[in-house]
């Protein structure tokens, strides 16, 4: 299944477009509380505003499942570092418009080496790459007036790679892909649980994946023709305004369309999030990859700050 890649940008934006004509429309009430109680990502920022995201995330594993389900213990270690910046800024005055832009960094060790040697960057062969692996730009949108705790964001993650593998290193997809993911929230009575739902959906574009005779891959992508798709649901406990902790569960399919791969995984995890100041905010996440199918089966370590201003 092969689809055009130039029509499917445009329809992104194209089907975003009554949401201008409807820039007069009243704006809802500021809601009050803090950016961590209010602002969830099915939230979107006023005209002028801007929302700037920096989330890093150490993915680290020595257990895989494989194409059955069944896990390999006591592999050498591999660890994949990706460090990623989101901003946006609000276009419409009702808002239900918010353009901007995903830039990603990865640092990527394998063949046992420590996982806090991501942080090192070197690049050293046969163990190591690391650099900007893509850029996304991308839309936020409300599409239903009277429901603005849901909403969706669309992107074409643009890749900055020559090559998935270099001696044996994996960096990050090769194809384009056009991602949608679908927030919702919703908060109990007396503002102390919250409730955030996601589904993210993935279709990856490109050739087959091919090696040359250095073993390096030449072009295409592990994913080509494949549709990913993640929902996740996270449990929010505020004990106040500017202090949260949460417990979350993600799953995500990987949907072979016609390039003869499959894959799954089951992740558990939880956090904690806290308001530093009016306009900045930290994050702190933990994952363990629980179940997979031809997958590793790590844990993720996760360090974030937004600001809104």
């Amino acid at each position: 299944m092969k689809l055009n890649l130039n029509v499917l940008i445009v329809f992104t934006f194209l089907m975003t477009s009554p949401f201008y004509a409807q820039e007069d429309e009243e704006t809802t009430e500021e809601p009050q509380g803090s950016v961590i109680q209010t602002l969830t990502p099915s939230k979107l920022i006023n005209k002028g505003q801007f929302d700037i995201k920096w989330f890093n995330n150490l993915y680290t594993q020595t257990k895989a499942a494989d194409d059955n389900s069944n896990v390999t213990k006591n592999l050498a270690r591999e660890t994949f570092f990706t460090s990623t910046i989101e901003a946006y800024t609000g276009v419409s005055k009702n808002k239900r418009i918010n353009l901007g832009l995903i830039l990603e960094i990865r640092s990527n060790v394998i063949r046992d080496r420590n996982a806090l040697d991501v942080f090192k960057f070197d690049g050293a062969a046969n163990t190591a790459r690391s650099g900007i692996t893509s850029v996304a730009p991308s839309i936020k949108f409300v599409p239903f007036s009277k429901v603005n705790n849901f909403s969706i964001q669309s992107a074409i993650v643009i890749p900055l790679i020559d090559n998935e593998f270099e001696n044996g290193v994996f960096f990050d997809q090769k194809g384009f892909t056009w991602q949608n993911r679908f927030f919702y929230d919703h908060t109990f009575s007396g503002d102390k649980l919250q409730l955030f739902a996601e589904i993210n959906s993935e279709y990856n574009f490109g050739e087959e994946l091919e090696f040359g005779d250095n073993g390096n891959s030449t072009q295409g992508s592990f994913a080509n023709n494949s549709l990913r798709l993640t929902p996740g649901i996270f449990l929010s406990y505020f004990p106040s305004s500017k202090f949260t902790v949460l417990a979350l569960a993600q799953h995500s399919q990987l949907i072979d369309l016609g390039n003869d791969f499959e894959q799954n995984f089951t992740a558990l995890g939880g956090g904690a999030k806290y308001q530093l100041t009016d306009e900045l905010n930290l994050e702190a996440l933990y994952t363990n990859f629980v179940s997979g199918k031809s997958s590793g089966l790590g844990q993720t370590f996760n360090l974030g700050l937004r600001i809104v201003i």
